[in-house]
């Protein structure tokens, strides 16, 4: 359990990080984290990236990437993806800065009074191959955050949760390299795929077909302890437990062990055992003064900072932390 002083600490911060640890970490009544939470439409970040909203209803002109970034082939010849490679992927576009609002807990009715939802319908496209927003496209991550942000702001989102389950593959995973032949599942790809999945439920109600489909892919991550290799018991890469946040799409032990405190209550079962040393590898990296440093978040053009530079203790990073190991703990260890 986190200490007073932790917790003082983390409640000093913007209201989209103050009012989940009144919640979750202070345990507060309902009426004073509920009014932390409506201020992230009038103040800090949440506030920040409302203004930056194009009228169009998107964000930096673009669906994934902002209007001015070059994704592919330039006039001169070169490759645009250099670019990328050099500085980072921006995360200024319409995709990334709804997932920033979501996430931030911003009162939905926010952008539907915005109309965003049918603008978006309306000017935005996918850069590939020009593809309808909310109609999705053909890369994993894209449509489960595509799933997620489109049941929060009431859009049709019904034929991406169909292409989730005929995309599944048969290890219970999902791969965003599925286009290219891959047949086995990727960490990243299940985890941001059963992210969007589960959000689906939680706003829509029971799914059979949807639940069958979210606990295979639960599966294939337990099976592999959410962090190894099936084959060898090794870690699967040294990006299991290199925390940056914001988290972007990239998985960690802390993201996925976020996401099975957020699916197991919601499906009213007990963590799963086979998580365990991936809890112990998050709780190995606890500080002595309880907190957690941000590692390596990913680089790239932002509106604007929400979070540390690498090497500081993060406040985001300490939240998540100390949230999956009061879970892990349990309702006794909070008495």
């Amino acid at each position: 359990m986190a200490s007073d002083a932790l917790v003082s600490w983390l409640a000093d911060a913007d209201p989209a990080l103050r009012w989940q640890v009144e919640r979750d970490l202070m345990r507060m009544p309902a009426e004073v984290w509920q009014a932390t939470r409506a201020r992230v439409a009038t103040e800090g970040f949440g506030a920040r990236l409302l203004a930056a909203q194009d009228p169009d209803g998107q964000w930096a002109g673009g669906a994934f990437f902002p209007a001015d970034f070059d994704t592919g082939e330039r006039s001169d010849g070169e490759d645009g993806t250099a670019e990328r490679e050099t500085h980072g992927q921006p995360w200024t576009a319409t995709t990334w800065s709804l997932n920033s609002l979501r996430e931030w807990g911003l009162d939905p009715a926010v952008l539907r009074g915005r109309r965003t939802a049918e603008l978006l319908a309306e000017h935005c496209r996918w850069e590939y191959d020009e593809l309808p927003y909310w109609g999705g496209e053909v890369d994993c991550c894209i449509n489960a955050w595509t799933v997620a942000n489109g049941v929060w702001l009431g859009a049709d989102i019904d034929g991406i949760v169909a292409w989730f389950l005929e995309h599944q593959l048969p290890d219970g995973g999902w791969n965003c390299e599925w286009g290219d032949g891959s047949r086995r599942s990727s960490f990243h790809s299940t985890l941001n795929s059963l992210k969007g999945l589960l959000a689906y439920e939680v706003a829509k109600g029971p799914d059979d077909a949807v639940r069958a489909a979210r606990w295979a892919g639960q599966e294939y991550l337990l099976a592999r302890g959410l962090f190894r290799r099936l084959s060898t018991g090794q870690p699967v890469a040294s990006w299991v437990d290199a925390f940056g946040y914001p988290f972007r799409w990239r998985y960690d032990v802390l993201r996925a062990a976020d996401y099975f405190r957020e699916a197991c209550t919601h499906d009213g079962v007990s963590p799963d055992a086979r998580m365990a040393d991936a809890v112990a590898l998050i709780r190995g990296a606890r500080r002595p003064d309880g907190t957690w440093l941000q590692a390596s978040p990913l680089p790239g053009r932002v509106w604007f900072d929400v979070d540390v530079p690498a090497g500081e203790p993060s406040k985001w990073l300490t939240f998540f932390g100390a949230r999956v190991l009061d879970w892990w703990a349990g309702p006794d260890s909070r008495s």
